[in-house]
């Protein structure tokens, strides 16, 4: 348990660190507390801190700094939100209307890198796995060609390797059949469908309307992806900067991305923002940084999530407000935008 002085402290410990980076001592704690405490009574309740794991003491310094386990006992108890101020608002809000969904994604992770300089990140709106047409070309005996048109516009192909020889009559026919029964449908509610129709079907036209549900539904999760911006302002965060090789792990895994996708997958089943601190994330790269989420919607749907990633050492009480605007305005530009269509 953390007593009222003993998380008081804390909570002043915290906030100088995150603004100069430098061990807090003792004497600078009794000072800049606003507490009628000597440099020796803070020295013990910073032991007694210490002792609880939220805080640690670096080997060339005689002060002390948060551990994972401080910042989220701050975050979740201590931390005050700090409002944006109105150019901050208007500037979000200016950034995001008026534009296509894919340069607003890409607006909204530029905007959350300028601000908090570090990096920004948005997993695209997720598609409904649905189709405006289809169409499949006879290539050789048992290769067939699949061509999806997305509710996009998107033009997809995908290459089916059949038990059998279809003439092009017949896959005329099946494409016809496709189109007619299941043209705007999401592959999930096709796949359905087809589970309680496959019995009036005759054989051959109902594997292929089966491969032809896993190719779409193939298309449809390929159609998601991550967009990072302001990765290179981690180079200059002086809790990074020093330390090459996690660098490189951490640019490695912007580069791979299906790491960084799955963690924002999960998070877009959360309500609200979401703190990911240290090691909570359950990726190698970001054990000593922190992750900050929210999810974004349209008419109400969930279709993606963005997020701030930068060190442990960050003010959590500005990057929060700014991740939960972005995703607000995000998801009303959005659905402005398909309304308008």
């Amino acid at each position: 348990m953390v007593d009222a002085r003993a998380a008081h402290l804390l909570k002043t410990l915290i906030e100088r660190y995150v603004a100069d980076g430098q061990p807090v001592g003792s004497r600078a704690l009794s000072r800049q507390s606003g507490l009628d405490l000597s440099p020796a009574t803070v020295r013990n309740v910073m032991a007694d801190l210490e002792e609880m794991g939220f805080i640690a003491s670096p080997h060339t310094s005689a002060g002390r700094v948060p551990t994972p386990r401080g910042y989220r006992f701050f975050v979740d108890t201590l931390m005050v939100v700090k409002p944006l101020e109105p150019t901050e608002i208007n500037r979000i809000e200016g950034e995001l209307a008026g534009e296509r969904p894919q340069k607003l994604v890409a607006s909204a992770a530029n905007l959350m890198s300028q601000l908090t300089h570090f990096a920004g990140v948005v997993m695209t709106p997720r598609r409904e796995g649905g189709f405006r047409h289809l169409e499949f070309l006879r290539l050789s005996d048992r290769r067939v060609l699949v061509i999806i048109v997305t509710h996009e516009g998107d033009v997809q192909n995908r290459i089916l390797h059949t038990d059998r020889a279809y003439s092009q009559a017949q896959l005329t026919e099946a494409s016809n059949y496709f189109n007619q029964q299941f043209a705007g449908q999401p592959f999930a509610r096709i796949r359905e469908r087809l589970a309680s129709e496959l019995a009036r079907l005759r054989d051959d036209i109902g594997a292929l309307m089966t491969a032809a549900v896993e190719a779409g539904e193939d298309v449809a999760a390929g159609g998601e992806n991550v967009v990072v911006a302001g990765e290179r302002n981690l180079l200059t965060a002086d809790d990074l900067a020093s330390n090459v090789t996690r660098l490189r792990k951490l640019f490695d895994l912007f580069e791979e991305r299906s790491s960084l996708l799955h963690l924002l997958d999960v998070s877009q089943r959360a309500q609200g923002v979401q703190i990911y601190i240290g090691g909570e994330s359950g990726l190698t790269p970001l054990d000593e940084m922190s992750v900050v989420t929210a999810p974004y919607e349209v008419n109400g749907r969930v279709v993606g999530t963005l997020g701030v990633i930068g060190p442990t050492r960050m003010a959590y009480e500005r990057v929060i407000p700014i991740v939960e605007l972005t995703s607000k305005l995000l998801s009303s530009a959005l659905a402005q935008q398909l309304a308008d269509e």
